[in-house]
């Protein structure tokens, strides 16, 4: 299925939307790699379960702030290969700071800053996948979106074993190295990358519906690509009449809280409740991993070809069943099991959503509208790893996926309420 989808890419092209996968995939890595590292750093610190879903918190509450300016800046300046090195540079090398802190609100300090860098690539890379490849942007995306599964797979492995010989704080100093190396090959290759004026027709025309076209990408250049702040604020007032913006961005918000809280005491349960080790836990992290990666790829074709509602509320309406069957089956070999298809179907919905919200929006209020909603979803982030916490704490730690359960249904329902307009089918 991949190889029809992507011919007629030319190796520039292919070799462009490789590397901004691979920066996404480490995007992925460092969050993925500190969620693995939480239970060690929550007992060297003597720390609640409160207390540690209070550090996602203020990471995901710096993350909806700054997620807004981001995609206004994103839209004004432009400079999308340089946004994205900045992104990633930003995003490692509050890892190197964690290492040397003692304090719980140094840590805070240093999770908030990996906040405001993570998401400054949203904002510039999904807009520049869309505009790249116009009629293919739920499979684009979730292309994309696999380079982040990929992030999030290995990165608990390479915990694990890594664990064996280093501390926590050794690795979080070493980690930085990556993030450094990629960013540096994104602004040499991709430094100057922009897309063509927004009036300068296609190479070659579309193909009709249902079949592959053989070149759909708007050529690229080195010209300025942003916009006067007056053509901003009249995209800024059409963006804000899209029809079915607020339930698109709401329903992402309740599935992010889903998948945050899910992160955050997932590893802890594994850990403390079924006393697997760090290597096994990473395992199962990276299963949960695998299941979105593989998933992927089908949903978001199936979504280019049969609509995003349909299969949104698809993956939404299963995720919601398993987590509560996830919640009867605590403790057991089947607990794990539903890992896997919990992961197929939460991260299936992933570009399924961002391809939604590009095709309802104009064109040159991409970046502000993916900012819009990673910025509520990180704002929807900010909440539930704390209020999971206190669930935990109360009535211990497999309380908190009923949580998860409530969030995924109340996701769904958003969906189904979108009007019938606010989508666009193909």
């Amino acid at each position: 299925m991949s190889t029809a989808l992507l011919t007629g890419m030319t190796r520039l092209e292919s070799r462009n939307m490789g590397l901004i996968i691979l920066g996404h995939a480490l995007t992925h890595w460092y969050p993925a790699t500190f969620y693995m590292l939480l239970p060690l750093i929550g007992s060297e610190m003597g720390l609640s379960y409160s207390q540690i879903g209070f550090i996602m918190t203020c990471q995901y509450a710096a993350g909806a702030i700054s997620n807004v300016p981001g995609g206004m800046l994103v839209d004004v300046w432009g400079k999308k290969g340089q946004l994205m090195a900045l992104s990633l540079f930003w995003v490692g090398f509050p890892y190197l700071l964690m290492g040397f802190t003692t304090a719980y609100w140094m840590l805070l300090l240093c999770v908030m800053l990996v906040g405001i860098g993570n998401n400054l690539w949203h904002p510039t890379a999904i807009p520049l996948l869309g505009r790249m490849f116009p009629s293919r942007k739920g499979f684009v995306l979730s292309l994309h979106g696999m380079g982040g599964n990929v992030g999030d797979a290995l990165a608990p492995l390479a915990v694990g074993v890594l664990l064996t010989t280093l501390t926590w704080r050794e690795i979080v100093v070493l980690n930085v190295l990556p993030g450094a190396a990629m960013a540096f090959l994104i602004l040499y290759f991709l430094g100057a990358l922009t897309l063509a004026p927004k009036n300068k027709p296609l190479s070659e025309p579309v193909a009709s519906k249902g079949a592959v076209e053989p070149r759909s990408t708007p050529p690229l250049n080195e010209a300025k690509d942003g916009q006067s702040m007056t053509s901003y604020v009249a995209g800024l007032k059409s963006l804000m009449r899209t029809p079915g913006l607020f339930m698109l961005t709401l329903s992402s918000s309740f599935r992010s809280m889903t998948q945050g809280t899910l992160l955050t005491f997932l590893p802890l349960y594994l850990a403390k409740e079924m006393n697997y080790d760090i290597f096994w836990v990473g395992v199962i992290l990276a299963m949960l991993q695998l299941a979105g990666f593989i998933a992927a790829p089908i949903a978001g074709h199936l979504s280019d070809t049969m609509g995003r509602k349909t299969i949104l509320v698809s993956c939404f309406g299963v995720s919601g069943v398993v987590l509560l069957l996830m919640t009867f089956a605590g403790g057991t070999p089947l607990f794990v099991f539903l890992i896997a298809v919990l992961g197929f179907f939460l991260y299936a919905a992933r570009p399924i959503m961002q391809a939604w919200m590009l095709e309802a929006t104009p064109k040159n209020m991409g970046g502000t509208a993916i900012g819009l909603m990673f910025g509520m979803q990180s704002g929807a982030q900010a909440i539930a790893p704390v209020l999971g916490g206190i669930v935990a704490d109360q009535y211990g730690l497999l309380a908190a996926f009923y949580l998860l359960a409530a969030t995924i249904i109340l996701a769904n329902i958003m969906v189904i309420w979108i009007p019938a307009q606010g989508e666009k089918t193909v």
